[in-house]
């Protein structure tokens, strides 16, 4: 499944001289751009371009870009061509923003999405995956509350009605908030449904997030 991104990202990659890891990113970004992988690829020496250093927010090397994607330090040449491989997929972008939110950079990961919210998509595995970590969900849901009643989680509306039928009782609660986030209308019937749930929690939340939307439809 596409996330509606280039498939075929360009590549930049900050490197030094005395830096041990860079010579073999280089090599294999060299190789990736020979087979089409990618599409282009600009490489910068920071020793003699900080500028460039400055512009991206780094201290150290190597550092690299891959479309959407940013990485500080080695990558060995397994991961480079695995990332490039994923790149503009729903499994490619899931597996970057986890690895954002089990490393704490939630302000990445809100930045990607403001830079490209169809990348929003990409949660639904994660909401949908009983063994996500903690951690991921809970980034998942600060990710989509910062959207709160925008138009970029209309699209995600179909997934999520789907989800509130979930046997996980903890993944229906999740998705009923997420729905009530909408504040679209037409979450109301999936939120409606869980109003008799087994779970108390679900039909808590359900029943919260159906206020929030009609509170919303009174105000427009």
């Amino acid at each position: 499944m596409s996330t509606d991104t280039p498939s075929t990202p360009d590549a930049l990659l900050l490197l030094s001289t005395g830096c041990p890891h860079c010579p073999v990113m280089l090599k294999t970004l060299s190789e990736l751009l020979k087979q089409g992988a990618i599409g282009r690829l600009e490489a910068v020496n920071i020793e003699h371009h900080p500028e460039q250093a400055a512009e991206v927010g780094t201290r150290s090397v190597p550092w690299a870009r891959i479309g959407l994607y940013e990485f500080q330090g080695a990558i060995t040449p397994a991961e480079l061509e695995g990332w490039v491989v994923d790149y503009g997929t729903v499994t490619g972008m899931s597996r970057y923003l986890t690895m954002l939110l089990k490393e704490g950079q939630l302000a990445k990961a809100e930045q990607l999405i403001q830079q490209s919210p169809k990348q929003l998509q990409a949660l639904i595995p994660l909401i949908e995956e009983t063994d996500t970590e903690m951690t991921v969900r809970i980034g998942v849901g600060a990710l989509l509350e910062g959207v709160e009643g925008e138009p970029a989680l209309t699209p995600l509306l179909a997934e999520l009605a789907r989800l509130s039928g979930s046997e996980d009782a903890n993944i229906r609660a999740d998705v009923c908030h997420y729905l009530g986030l909408s504040l679209n209308p037409e979450a109301r019937p999936h939120l409606e449904q869980r109003l008799n749930d087994e779970s108390s929690e679900v039909r808590e939340i359900a029943a919260e997030s159906l206020l929030m939307i009609n509170n919303a439809a009174e105000v427009r």
